[in-house]
Parts: C-alpha cells; sequence; structure tokens
C-alpha cells in the first residue's frame, strides 16, 4: 500500500524540499499551499517527472474550513493518510513585544498553533487505531526560537514555536498507544525565504558567523531528518524535539 503524506506549507523553503525527498522515498504526496499556486505547482511538477505521485491542496491553515476541505481532497484522491509534515508557518517583521499589535499576535498563533493543532486532530482521526487506522506519524516543525526566544526580533514567533513543542510532547502521549508518532524538528538558521519575509533578507550572512558550524543549514537538510522520523527508520522515537541548528 502507498504511503500518503500531507505537508503543509508545501510550497517552498523546508516545506518543498521535504515534499521531494518523501516522493523519493515512496510517499504520494499532497502539497499544501495558501496562495502561490505557481510554486505549488512546480512542486509537483519536480516529484511528477521524477516518477512520484503528488498534488496540490490549497488551504489557509489558520481556517477550519480549509483544513477540512484539504484533508477530504486528500481522502478522495490517495485515500487514507500515513503520514502529517506540520510545516506551515508565519513570521512577522521584526519588532519588540511593546509594539506587536493584537492582529500580529492572533495571525502569528492562528497559522503557527491553531494550523497545527487542526492539521493534527484531523490526522489522527485517519491513522489512529482507535478510529480504524493503521498507525502513521506526524513531524512538527518547530524552531531553535522556542529555545532561544529571539528577543528584540520575533518573542511572538519563539513562543508560538515553543506551543509546538509542547504540543508535540503532548500529542506524543495521547496517541503512542493508538499507532502514531509524533515528533518535531527545530530548525536553526536555515537558508530559506522565511528571512526576507520577516524583513531581513541578509539574516542568513549576518547570523552564521554565531553559529558554531559557522554556516546555515540546508532545507534538504531538515527535510533529511523530517523524513526520516516519518519512517520505519525512527520507529521507536516519539515525542522527540529534534534540534537541526549547527550547535546553535
Amino acid at each position: 500500500m502507498t504511503k500518503v503524506v500531507l505537508i503543509t506549507g508545501g510550497s517552498r523553503g523546508i516545506g518543498a524540499a521535504t515534499a521531494v525527498l518523501a516522493a523519493r522515498q515512496g510517499y504520494a504526496v499532497a502539497v499544501n499551499y495558501t496562495a502561490n499556486s505557481l510554486a505549488a505547482d512546480d512542486v509537483v511538477r519536480l516529484i511528477r517527472a521524477d516518477g512520484g505521485q503528488a498534488i496540490t491542496v490549497q488551504g489557509d491553515v489558520a481556517r477550519e474550513a480549509d483544513v477540512l476541505a484539504m484533508f477530504e481532497k486528500v481522502d478522495a484522491k490517495f485515500g487514507r493518510l500515513s503520514a502529517l509534515v506540520n510545516n506551515a508557518g508565519v513570521v512577522d517583521q521584526t519588532s519588540r513585544v511593546d509594539a506587536m499589535s493584537l492582529e500580529r499576535l492572533q495571525r502569528m498563533f492562528a497559522v503557527n498553533v491553531f494550523g497545527s493543532f487542526l492539521c493534527a486532530r484531523e490526522a489522527v482521526k485517519r491513522m489512529s487505531t482507535r478510529y480504524g487506522g493503521s498507525g502513521g506519524a506526524i513531524v512538527n516543525v518547530s524552531s531553535a526560537a522556542a529555545r532561544l526566544g529571539s528577543p528584540g526580533q520575533y518573542v511572538d514567533y519563539a513562543a508560538a514555536k515553543g506551543a509546538i513543542d509542547t504540543f508535540t510532547l503532548g500529542l506524543a502521549k495521547e496517541v503512542a498507544a493508538e499507532g502514531i508518532r509524533v515528533n518535531a524538528v527545530r530548525p536553526g538558521i536555515i537558508e530559506t525565504e522565511i528571512h526576507a519575509s520577516g524583513g531581513l533578507p541578509n539574516r542568513v550572512r549576518d547570523v552564521a558567523p554565531q553559529v558554531p558550524m559557522q554556516r546555515a543549514g540546508t532545507a534538504h537538510e531538515v527535510a533529511q531528518s523530517i523524513v526520516w522520523l516519518l519512517g520505519e527508520e525512527a520507529g521507536y522515537s516519539t515525542g522527540a524535539l529534534l534540534d537541526v541548528a549547527g550547535g546553535r
């Protein structure tokens, strides 16, 4: 039976790299995107050109109706879900906490935290032996910011990722006896577009010297950790928070 994985925020960066790698490992891949359909289509074309199976699924993970529709499309196209990668996330412009608006905070937690809860909820309903499923794996994409706090820049983002760490630990214990493993990766400074969206396009260059390994990581390196955690090789790992941060 073909393994089926849904990757939220799969049209770019870590999500896109994970989609391509998962497809090469034999997964049928559902590539979620919010607005950039062209980028998601490019990922799907790349997977199909390599002989894999992939579809795009549009949806804002912060909207429950979108999440429900997304999972229903995956059900219809590929059948029962085997794996979920909660990768969709947002960052905002650098700011101190005393300058953050309520709207900013609501968006930050709606996408990064509530979206992960909603997607995990639907995944559990499909994977859990309690619901007639045959088990599966969930990998949440957290951040080293959960440990570092990101003072003066993104304390809200760091706090949201701290919530993801706690969510990972709790959900892992909740569904362990139902055949589902839940783990998280915590990337450090990775060469992706997210830095520019946060107003710091040169952040990788500026921060890399502070990393013990003296360089930024790549999306592919994070994807390798994610796909490993999804697979049978990590069959006794659940509730793990795996740092992919160059020692930072």
